[in-house]
């Protein structure tokens, strides 16, 4: 049986193998598998066109086959026990990262808070509020100290009116009392007139 099967298993690794190329020299100290393969067809013989392997040198080429895939297969576990663990790790900090954020956001909001008369504003809501309180006012102040002035330019008008008409009363007043004056001596005049008249018809 083993007679039989030696000459299949080598015409299998010989169909992997690139048919008819010359084995370098360097794979004979090439610890790879493709390595020891290439040395493992240099040390077989060719006999009717098929390649007689030496068990021996097959079974320690398989078993360093299994070892391989064993070691392989070792360090796939283990890197994926790492990838686990790394995964595990980054969901613990993304939950670590959220509350720190929710924390930020709060911590946030509370500088961003303003109280007043107990109603709490941000504080773009509460600079608006101001802006447009002392915009109203100086508004406003403005209508207001142009109303007083359109009040105080009236009043100082109507008080050089009346200085004006008053100095014009007093003009006349003093006009009509020198007038007065006159016709009160001229009556007195024609008055004492009329009494010498009347002591001479007498």
């Amino acid at each position: 049986m083993k007679k039989i099967l030696f000459p299949i298993v080598s015409a299998l690794i010989l169909s992997i193998s690139a048919q008819g190329q010359t084995v370098p020299d360097s794979a004979k100290v090439d610890p790879s598998l493709k390595g020891q393969y290439q040395l493992l067809l240099s040390k077989s013989r060719t006999l009717d066109g098929y390649k007689l392997v030496n068990p021996n040198r097959m079974s320690s080429f398989w078993q360093n086959v299994r070892d391989t895939l064993a070691t392989q297969q070792r360090q796939l576990s283990s890197t994926r026990q790492k990838i686990n663990q790394q995964e595990k790790s980054i969901a613990d900090l993304k939950v670590q990262i959220s509350g720190k954020e929710n924390t930020l956001a709060n911590a946030n909001a509370k500088v961003n808070e303003i109280s007043f008369l107990g109603i709490s504003f941000t504080k773009g809501t509460y600079n608006t509020m101001v802006w447009s309180l002392i915009i109203g006012l100086a508004t406003a102040l403005t209508i207001v100290i142009l109303r007083s002035a359109k009040h105080i330019h009236e009043a100082r008008y109507r008080s050089s009116l009346y200085e004006e008409i008053s100095q014009e009363y007093q003009s006349y007043k003093t006009k009509a009392n020198d007038k007065e004056k006159k016709l009160a001596r001229e009556l007195q005049d024609e008055r004492n007139k009329l009494d010498e008249l009347r002591s001479r018809g007498k």
